[in-house]
């Protein structure tokens, strides 16, 4: 026998953001915030994500005005800079991710580190005003954090905090939101990933649903 199954993409697009809403408890969060944390939900398949989600205050205005000002958005993969749905984003900003860039295997090798995490080093010109996105790599969240510790370094204008792991990823997500440098979101804890960070620039990008 043929399986029956839900067709219209619509209709599944519908009622997956109505299950999400029906089921998830959002009331923690501003009004500006749910939209953000159910396109998380809905990315991680996972209610109950919510309870692991945590904003500093300004987040979400913050993030938006500078994608609306035209600000770049650096990712530290390129699961997460291919997941950003480019007609979504107000000014066609641009999306960096330098991890493959020719210098950062020397970089790496020179500060003895993770590629991930030197590839950084090459958003200094990029990095005032931005938007980060990082949702692989604890160790590029943590040189982050140590280049903000700088007070030359420019800011950005906001960080999104989801890398995915059994080393480093709560505790980097943790040093975060403990003393952000800018407005932060994170997944606390051992979850998060690429999916789940591109869910929340997507959603940062666009005030629909």
């Amino acid at each position: 026998m043929p399986y029956s199954f839900e067709t219209d993409g619509a209709k599944i697009y519908q009622q997956s953001f109505a299950t999400i809403r029906a089921e998830a408890d959002l009331s923690g969060f501003r009004e500006d915030e749910r939209g953000v944390v159910v396109r998380m939900i809905h990315a991680a398949g996972m209610v109950g994500l919510e309870h692991h989600v945590q904003f500093t205050a300004g987040l979400v205005s913050s993030a938006r005005a500078a994608l609306n000002a035209g600000a770049p958005i650096l990712c530290d993969v390129r699961m997460v800079s291919e997941g950003i749905t480019r007609p979504r984003l107000p000014l066609n900003n641009e999306v960096i991710c330098t991890l493959n860039d020719s210098r950062v295997r020397d970089l790496a090798d020179e500060l003895q580190t993770t590629r991930s995490a030197a590839a950084l080093e090459l958003w200094r010109p990029h990095l005032a005003g931005a938007v980060v996105a990082i949702g692989n790599a604890p160790t590029a969240l943590f040189h982050l954090l140590n280049m903000l510790e700088v007070s030359t370094c420019p800011r950005p204008a906001a960080i999104i905090g989801c890398p995915v792991g059994f080393v480093g990823a709560a505790e980097s997500k943790a040093a975060l939101i403990s003393n952000p440098p800018a407005p932060a979101l994170i997944v606390k804890g051992r979850l998060g990933g690429s999916a789940i960070t591109v869910a929340a620039v997507n959603a940062l990008a666009s005030t629909k649903e």
